[in-house]
């Protein structure tokens, strides 16, 4: 059985550069996982009146307020069967920007014909991505659709209060290293949050996600 990037993406995964397809590899069936070290050269934010937005986001690992240039991190993607029985794959980033680290958490899953991203350690809010390969063989990965959960409360976030994410990663053939760059948008103020930097990839085998990766609440609803 092939990864559930692979799946979603269909033919198009193949047009992917062939480092990124052993990345987006990760699965339970392909027997390991995929960490990855480097650096952040910048993490910026929008203007002031976001700070309180990204600190409450950071409560629960699902954004990250700190800002800063150089910045060591890790990404953690790891394949595991959730207790609902769907194969998922963790997305962790650890930044060390100040002395405790911070992190931002997320599960995928298969959801249909594509891939679900859970945010935070509670998995409070379920978020539609959209997959493209680029011309160039790097990957484009948008964000749709969000929903927020808690307990008995469930509803559609509304992106007036949100943000719309854009992602490109690919791989440097001449340097040897992924990089990737990150913006959220909100489309009334504007810029939120953002990164960009490289980092150099490690595979290693793993059919199960590490404790310390694992939401503290998985979340059924979809």
């Amino acid at each position: 059985m092939t990864s559930i990037f692979q799946r979603a993406m269909g033919e198009e995964f193949g047009r992917l550069h062939p480092q990124l397809q052993r990345r987006f590899g990760v699965g339970l069936d392909a027997g390991y996982a995929c960490i990855g070290r480097g650096t952040m050269s910048r993490i910026r934010r929008g203007p002031w009146w976001t700070v309180p937005f990204l600190q409450i986001g950071r409560l629960r690992n699902i954004l990250v307020a700190d800002v800063g240039q150089d910045v060591p991190f890790v990404i953690e993607n790891y394949p595991y069967r959730d207790p609902y029985g769907r194969e998922t794959v963790t997305f962790v980033r650890t930044y060390s920007v100040r002395r405790r680290p911070s992190r931002f958490d997320a599960t995928m899953i298969l959801d249909g014909a594509k891939v679900l991203d859970y945010l935070g350690t509670h998995q409070h809010l379920a978020v539609d991505l959209e997959l493209e390969a680029a011309g160039d063989g790097s990957l484009l990965l948008r964000s749709g659709a969000q929903r927020f959960y808690e307990g008995p409360v469930a509803f559609r976030f509304p992106l007036l209060f949100s943000g719309r994410a854009t992602l490109r990663e690919s791989f440097d053939d001449e340097a040897g290293v992924f990089r990737i760059s990150m913006e959220v948008h909100n489309r009334v103020f504007g810029f939120l949050f953002g990164y960009e930097g490289t980092f150099t990839c490690e595979f290693v085998p793993a059919t199960d996600a590490p404790d310390r990766l694992r939401p503290r609440r998985h979340e059924r609803r979809r």
